[in-house]
């Protein structure tokens, strides 16, 4: 057996399905050899990603939802479904093949594809590429990876001023603190200080520049005005009014941040786009009829059968009202709101959390472990227990990061005691929670599972086909209804 998955980080793998969201969700999937194709090698390749940490989980979809009996279920709707069967037919095969596999659940998969979150982040959400390589060994980088760039800056400005006070090799080069004399030990001190200063003051250095640049592009961009405003759409505070305002007077925001802003607007208000008032938001934002594929090809990731053929300047957003509560938010209780753009929340976050406290929908999200469970007609037989998990303690430890090292002094005089964090202890945690998303991933949803390990105490694992920037999710959405995929890359 082979492991066929690439890990991101120590929380997270794709399959490297990059067309997976056109192959299994395109107007012309239903009908191509690779819809199979697709399902079968992604479900091997998740499947082994449990064969090499010895994990049995408990296997949840997200079922597909028939208005009434009367109506089929479209076909997009079964993806879910389908990957969770074929996952569940190699793990039984692992339990008798595998020495020392488990034969009870030992975690949590709960298997989800895009159509539950249209809205995952918000433009300033995403954070821009680097030029430079930020790896798990820098410890910056991994406090700093997911923290919103204002508490970031704040952090990184911190650290700097405490190395700057701490560190005696950093005092020789700024002045002594008191104007003293200096001793022969602090002298052969600060010596021998002096290649880890320079070395972590570059560290600090790097990624002071970042934020700088990072901070300096939301600016020039004018990306606080616009994540406010997308903000303000999911949680029902902004409409109409607001949207045409912005496209009016904002007429420099690059295309596709409209185009984004448009996606966002039309999957909590689709209404707003039925007739020619698409077209006519299309003309006030000068975007393309090719460009608001985008838009219009959303209704494909909600199970529409598209039996009609519409004109690419006309559209028919009329979304399941069931599934259309997925793109609206509401205001979490008990969460703190630090910054005033941190109040957007992907919609797994609730859904982990939920996970965890035994309290996802069975209706809506379905077990594979269920003995009495029809899935595609047929039944699965399996004596395995279906009690819930979430109070449950595994006995497996697990370092809190695998970078911080026991004796890390914090006299000043080690450049790395201000870098790294002095945890040192080993924690155990609940049983692991797998989340695998069908059709890509964004960053933002990769930073609640790591948000989330820490405040369920149990790790949160992200699993995807890809994962996507925006520009990637807005080309990947554009391709739905090609009936012929290009082969030379995504492009928007």
């Amino acid at each position: 057996m082979n492991l066929e998955y690439f890990a991101l980080d120590s929380q997270g793998f794709i399959t490297d399905h990059e067309r997976a969201l056109e192959e299994l969700f395109g107007e012309y999937a239903e009908s191509s050899r690779k819809f199979d194709a697709c399902l079968n090698i992604m479900a091997t390749r998740i499947a082994t990603v449990f064969a090499s940490l010895k994990e049995f989980p408990f296997v949840r979809y997200r079922a597909a939802k028939a208005l009434d009996a009367s109506t089929t279920t479209a076909f997009r709707d079964l993806v879910p479904a389908k990957l969770a069967a074929a996952i569940w037919n190699c793990i039984t095969k692992y339990k008798s093949t595998i020495p020392n596999f488990p034969q009870t659940e030992t975690c949590e998969l709960l298997i989800l594809d895009r159509a539950v979150d249209l809205v995952p982040s918000k433009t300033d959400d995403e954070p821009e590429k680097k030029e430079v390589l930020l790896e798990d060994h820098d410890p910056v980088w991994l406090e700093l990876r997911h923290a919103h760039i204002a508490d970031a800056s704040e952090r990184l400005h911190e650290k700097m001023t405490n190395f700057v006070s701490k560190n005696k090799a950093a005092q020789l080069q700024h002045g002594t603190r008191d104007g003293s004399e200096l001793s022969t030990r602090d002298l052969q001190k600060m010596v021998q200080a002096l290649p880890q200063y320079s070395e972590q003051v570059d560290k600090l250095s790097l990624h002071v520049e970042i934020a700088g640049k990072i901070n300096r592009i939301i600016r020039e961009i004018g990306l606080r005005e616009l994540g406010q405003l997308e903000q303000d759409l999911v949680f029902g505070d902004a409409g109409a009014k607001e949207v045409i305002n912005f496209l009016r007077t904002k007429q420099d925001t690059t295309f596709e941040n409209k185009l984004r802003l448009l996606m966002i607007y039309a999957s909590v208000y689709p209404e707003k786009f039925e007739g020619d008032k698409g077209t006519k938001l299309m003309q006030l934002a000068r975007l393309s009829s090719e460009d608001m594929k985008a838009v219009h090809n959303m209704r494909l990731l909600e199970g529409s059968s598209a039996t009609k053929k519409t004109s690419t300047v006309s559209f028919s957003l009329k979304f399941d009202a069931q599934k259309r509560k997925g793109a609206a938010r509401k205001d979490r209780t008990g969460e703190e709101e630090t910054w005033q753009l941190s109040r957007f929340y992907p919609i797994i976050e609730e859904l982990i959390e939920n996970l965890s406290k035994g309290e996802l929908p069975k209706n809506e999200y379905q077990c594979m472990n269920d003995p009495s469970l029809t899935v595609q007609g047929g039944t699965q037989s399996a004596s395995v227990r279906t009690s819930q998990i979430s109070g449950a303690q595994s006995m497996r430890s697990r370092r809190t990061a695998t970078w911080a090292r026991p004796g890390n002094s914090d006299d000043g005089y080690s450049s790395d005691s201000i870098l790294k964090q002095s945890s040192n202890e080993f924690k155990k945690m609940g049983q692991r929670i797998f989340v695998f998303i069908i059709g890509g991933a964004t960053r933002s949803e990769q930073r609640v599972c790591h948000k989330l390990t820490t405040k369920l105490r149990r790790e949160v694992v992200l699993g995807s086909s890809s994962i996507d920037d925006p520009p990637q999710y807005i080309a990947k959405l554009k391709l739905l209804s090609e009936k012929e995929l290009p082969v030379d890359g995504l492009r928007i």
